[in-house]
Order: structure tokens, then C-alpha cells, then sequence
């Protein structure tokens, strides 16, 4: 494995594809969903673009307040990871301006402002939440290059020409293909051996009304946020972001969670049983490749240890049961997420079910339900239920859910909400709000996982559920420890604030 010098074409996708500006005065990199300072090939375009051009490189990194589920959990952890950028951008030939918008509104033609005077403009290129309508914003309104760039994962997202149902093909899929790209890594160091000139301030126009934010009060994690217009009642989390504490929880893990991770990640009383990156992942403050090349380092892997593809969860790599499993979910059920929503536009609606899964709830629909519980019955986790209670409570409190639990907790929406729709439509509200790695193709893929997506009919059909894979509280405290778990959440969400 090495880094290569140039991105590859088939992770760069041209959205309005024109010429460079030739009277651009920089390249803009604007950095929205990937954000950290290496091992990101949106950042090494971007370089690769002004060195070629001998440019300045503009870093954009804005967050807005009117994002949908917008609250204080989410902007701080952003904030997190801007601090790091900062911190890493200054070292560098580069100008980083991040800009947190101070009223609603504010930040309006900020990004189109920079775009105006830019030769090209970079971008990432993320298939979900926010990102699809943003594109279609800047095809109408950018008189510039765009190029959006894959960074999302080992596996290129256009590496695929089909949409993925079941695991097992794409894991087959992903065995197959892999080795074509392994060697395609971003760069860990991205400025090294590179010459940029240096833009030392933008223009007053765009200063005077877009100053860049001064981020040091924000060093203090108890710095106040009451004066943006965001949810204040979604509280900040525990889990602190940004690109070096991601870096430190990866070290952790393979030093001292990996070894037990097969059996350990799916007990509900073991609280270090998961990496504890997938909020990191989702906000783009680390790399799945740096992930996947550090695993592989730990292990002493090299290429002559693979198999055959065979779609087996293990086996392919040759490394021990724990590694295999965690790269399974690294590489099969977190990019097969990706597959589907970068492909399927409606990837977030309960028509995009399978057709089987589609028919066997809409058989049930009328079934009578042993408790239906409203919006703001199972929010404020008010069930007879004590272990989906104290899910609910995890995840309110903490922006996270345990790995097997969160299963459990989709299914028994299913379960107590008066149809198949609105059970999605419950879960989507409950984990995007609370959900520090929620609004990800990875999130949504468990959330209609529990309805079927990627699932195969089960027997013998029940009610309500059909051939829909049925799970109990019951049989989830029959076969994991969740003593010490009920213990930790038992408490109402409010008491612990």
C-alpha cells in the first residue's frame, strides 16, 4: 500500500464542466463534507489543481444554522474539528477560512463570492443529506469548474455499475474489486514536497462581510451557543470531534479494543466493545482509508495473505477473527450505503423498501399492535420496555446507541407505531436528531435495514412483522449482558442534562 501523487479520474466527477477561469486569482476548495486536513482526496485535487495552475489555495469551511436537525450536539462537534483544521492549515501553504454564520442567513453568497474568483472549485462528493439539493444549487449558479471529489470510502462510489441489494453480493463485489485500488490511498501529509504560493488575506470585499470566525473562545468546550438559532434542547455530547481526537480513538482501538472486538461490540455491558469512529466517519473527520490501512499495518498484512473472493465475512483478508469482522463492517456494510445512495435518489423513502419487504408489511398493515406509542411517547422514552428505554436514553443523552441495541431499537418502532410508514418516519426523526452519525448512508442503512433493506423473508411470519426478521427485548437479554447496561440508562434523559 502507498500513496499515490494523483487522484484517480474515477473519483472525480465534473459538475459543471467547463474550462478553468482563466482570470480566477485562486483554486477554492470547498470543504463540506470531508473535513480534516489529510488523507483526503478532495483536499489533494485541490493541491494538485494550484500547483499545476501556480494558484493560491483558498480553504472554505462554513457551517450554516438553518440545516435541518441543526442543535447545539452537532454544531459543537463541528466546531471540534474546525479547531483541529485550523490548527493543521496554519502549518500549511494555504488560506483557511472558516466561517461560522453568525444569524440565519448570513453566510448567503459567501461560497459563490470565493467561487467567483476562483480558477476551479473543489468540492466533496457525498450522496446524502443536504448535499444532493446543494449540487443542483451550484449547476444553476456557478459560472466556474466544479469538481466534486470521492473521498468517501476504499472503494470508489462509481466503481459499481449496480445497485447492491444483499450483503453477500457486495461483499463478493467489494472482495473482487478491491485489489484495483488498495494502492490508491489519499496522502497522510498532502503539502509535503509541494510548493503553493500563498494568498495572505482575501479580499475586503468578502471580509468586511464574511470575516473569517475567530475559533479561539471556541477552545473552551462550555463556550456558550446560545447565539445561534439552533436546537438548544439537543445538548452538546461527551464525544468530542475533530481530526486528532478521531487519530486517538483509531490508536486505542487496534491497541486495545480489537483483539476482543468480534464478541465484545455486539455486548450491550461492554462499553468499549465498538471503535467509537462512526461520528468521526460520518463528519468526515477521518478517513476510512487511513482506518483501513492502520488495521491492516497492526496486523502485519500483506497482499500475498488474500483469498479468493468468496463473499464470506471471513477468510478473505487471512488476519484474526476480530480484524476480519471490522473490516466487514468498514468495507461491506458501511460502503454498500454508499453504493445505494450515491445510485438511488430516493434512498430515504419507504418506497425504495424491496418489493418483497414492500408487500409482506402492506399484508399487515391492519395487524393490532400490543402498544402503539406516539412521537413524543418514544423520545422521551416512556415505554413499558426497560432495555429499549434505556436505548432511547443513550441516545438522547450521549448521540449514540450500542451497535446490537440499535437494531433492537428500530425493530420496536416497527413493532409499536400504527404503520410501516410512519415507524420509518419515527426512526429517521429520533436518530438524525440525537444521532451524532446519523444523516449518513450508513445510518440509513440500519434504519431500513430494520424494515428489510439488505435482509432476506424470514419465517414463520408474524403479525405485524410478516416475513420481516422479528427480534425481542427478551431474546436480546436471553443472549447478551445487559444488566450493567439497564444500570447506566435507567434514569430518565432529563435528570442527566
Amino acid at each position: 500500500m502507498k500513496n499515490l501523487t494523483r487522484v484517480p479520474p474515477i473519483r472525480i466527477r465534473p459538475l459543471v464542466d467547463l474550462p478553468p477561469n482563466p482570470d480566477g486569482e485562486w483554486v477554492l476548495y470547498w470543504m463540506t463534507a470531508f473535513r480534516r486536513p489529510h488523507w483526503n482526496f478532495a483536499l489533494d485535487r485541490a493541491i494538485e489543481i494550484a500547483a499545476e495552475q501556480d494558484k493560491p489555495l483558498v480553504i472554505l469551511e462554513a457551517v450554516r444554522q438553518h440545516y435541518r436537525w441543526a442543535s447545539d450536539r452537532f454544531h459543537r462537534f463541528l466546531i471540534d474539528g474546525m479547531l483541529d483544521n485550523h490548527d493543521a492549515f496554519q502549518k500549511g501553504p494555504v488560506l483557511y477560512h472558516p466561517y461560522l454564520e453568525p444569524k440565519p442567513g448570513k453566510g448567503h453568497g459567501l461560497a459563490e463570492a470565493l467561487a467567483s474568483r476562483a480558477t476551479v472549485v473543489v468540492s466533496d462528493d457525498f450522496p446524502c443529506f443536504f448535499h444532493p439539493t446543494l449540487y443542483s444549487r451550484i449547476v444553476a449558479r456557478y459560472p466556474t469548474r466544479v469538481e466534486l471529489v470521492d473521498s468517501n470510502g476504499v472503494l470508489p462510489m462509481r466503481s459499481a455499475d449496480r445497485t447492491f441489494t444483499v450483503a453477500h453480493s457486495y461483499r463478493r463485489f467489494m472482495q473482487k474489486t478491491i485489489p484495483n485500488h488498495w494502492h490508491e490511498f489519499p496522502q497522510e501529509n498532502p503539502f509535503r514536497n509541494r510548493k503553493l504560493r500563498r494568498l495572505e488575506s482575501l479580499p475586503s470585499s468578502v471580509t468586511r462581510r464574511w470575516p473569517a470566525t475567530d475559533l479561539e473562545p471556541y477552545r473552551n468546550r462550555s463556550a456558550s451557543l446560545r447565539q445561534f438559532s439552533i436546537d438548544h434542547e439537543v445538548p452538546i455530547s461527551d464525544c468530542v470531534g475533530g481530526t486528532r481526537e478521531a487519530t486517538k480513538r483509531l490508536t486505542r482501538f487496534l491497541e486495545l479494543r480489537l483483539p476482543n472486538y468480534e464478541q465484545d461490540r455486539n455486548e450491550p455491558d461492554c462499553e468499549g466493545g465498538s471503535s467509537g469512529l462512526s461520528a468521526h466517519l460520518h463528519f468526515g473527520h477521518i478517513s476510512p482509508h487511513q482506518i483501513f490501512q492502520s488495521l491492516l499495518l497492526s496486523a502485519g498484512w500483506d497482499e500475498s495473505r488474500v483469498s479468493k473472493p468468496n463473499g464470506k465475512m471471513n477468510g478473505f483478508w487471512n488476519i484474526d477473527a476480530s480484524g476480519e469482522a471490522f473490516l466487514d463492517q468498514l468495507l461491506t456494510w458501511r460502503e454498500i450505503g454508499f453504493n445505494l445512495c450515491s445510485r438511488e435518489p430516493h434512498y430515504d423513502r419507504y418506497e425504495s423498501l424491496p418489493d418483497w419487504a414492500q408487500k409482506t408489511l402492506r399484508e399487515h398493515a391492519k395487524d393490532k399492535r400490543p402498544w402503539v406509542y406516539s412521537l413524543e411517547q418514544l423520545e422521551q422514552a416512556a415505554t413499558h420496555d426497560p432495555l429499549w428505554n434505556a436505548a432511547q436514553r443513550q441516545l438522547v443523552r450521549e448521540g449514540r446507541m450500542h451497535n446490537y441495541l440499535r437494531m433492537l431499537w428500530g425493530k420496536k418502532i416497527l413493532h409499536w407505531t400504527r404503520s410501516p410508514e410512519e415507524s420509518l418516519e419515527v426512526m429517521i426523526q429520533l436518530n438524525n436528531k440525537y444521532a451524532l452519525d446519523g444523516r449518513d448512508p450508513n445510518s440509513y442503512s440500519g434504519i431500513f435495514w430494520v424494515l428489510g433493506r439488505y435482509d432476506r423473508a424470514w419465517g414463520p411470519e408474524r403479525e405485524v412483522f410478516g416475513k420481516i426478521r422479528y427480534m425481542t427485548s427478551e431474546s436480546t437479554a436471553n443472549k447478551w449482558h445487559v444488566k450493567k447496561y439497564l444500570e447506566r440508562y435507567a434514569s430518565t434523559p432529563e435528570s442527566n442534562r
